[in-house]
């Protein structure tokens, strides 16, 4: 019976280690993400089983100003992440086609972290967001693109990181006084990988872009740590003795 309760113990200290983390490969269905659907019919987002890496992927074939795969439902994706000291954000993707009238370009691919619950200056929410790769179709294959913010708890924006909320007359977007990098990741609402770069506009470009593997990886706290050590500890503790018994 003790040796059960160790063992539920380390079970314990394990999933509480690993449950932050989250994957989807589109093969058990989209798991809440959502890609750019047309208004005209033509085109669209959907899962395709003959693109994905070792698994289906998540297809979008559309003309537009441009494309977003977003999550708003998945509670994996959706959540706290100052719950963690650091956290790793990666993606693969498949660029077979970016163009403009003919004419092959490429288009920044933004990872946006939304917070629709604290918005104001008349726009719909609140979001830190990094380039965190290229679409570019003249590159063959998958690619993976990935960003680490090694510190959720940073007041100020982190090198590399854009903030949207409020707008200089020009248009260049920044984050409200009133918000910290940190706030804005303790009520992330939406998570999106878009080539819609806040502060920027495109005209309407053809796409065939295919995402698979996106993954959040938090970094456990220390005390996540101390709970595992513990649980092995116990186990350990409880095996020996059961040995000298024996």
């Amino acid at each position: 019976m003790k040796m059960k309760q160790a063992y539920l113990a380390l079970a314990l200290a394990v999933a509480a280690g690993s449950a932050a983390a989250a994957t989807t490969n589109f093969s058990s269905g989209t798991e809440g993400w959502e890609g750019t659907q047309p208004a005209n019919g033509v085109g669209g987002s959907g899962i395709d089983t003959s693109l994905g890496v070792d698994a289906p992927s998540y297809r979008t074939i559309i003309n537009n100003f441009g494309i977003t795969f977003a999550n708003s439902t998945n509670a994996a994706f959706v959540r706290d992440y100052t719950a963690s000291s650091s956290v790793t954000f990666g993606i693969d993707v498949l660029a077979q086609q970016v163009s403009f009238f003919g004419t092959d370009v490429t288009r920044d691919l933004v990872l946006e972290l939304r917070d629709y619950d604290n918005a104001n200056n008349g726009l719909p929410y609140t979001s830190v967001w990094y380039t965190i790769g290229t679409l570019d179709a003249s590159v063959e294959g998958w690619q993976n693109f990935s960003v680490t913010i090694n510190d959720t708890s940073a007041i100020g924006l982190p090198s590399g990181w854009g903030g949207y909320g409020a707008e200089q007359a020009d248009g260049t977007p920044y984050l409200p006084e009133d918000r910290t990098f940190a706030s804005v990741l303790a009520g992330v609402d939406e998570i999106a990988f878009t080539t819609y770069k806040p502060g920027f506009v495109y005209g309407f470009t053809d796409f065939d872009v295919a995402v698979d593997n996106i993954t959040v990886s938090p970094v456990p706290e220390p005390g996540t740590y101390a709970m595992m050590l513990a649980g092995l500890g116990l186990v350990g503790a409880i095996a020996r003795r059961r040995k000298q018994q024996a």
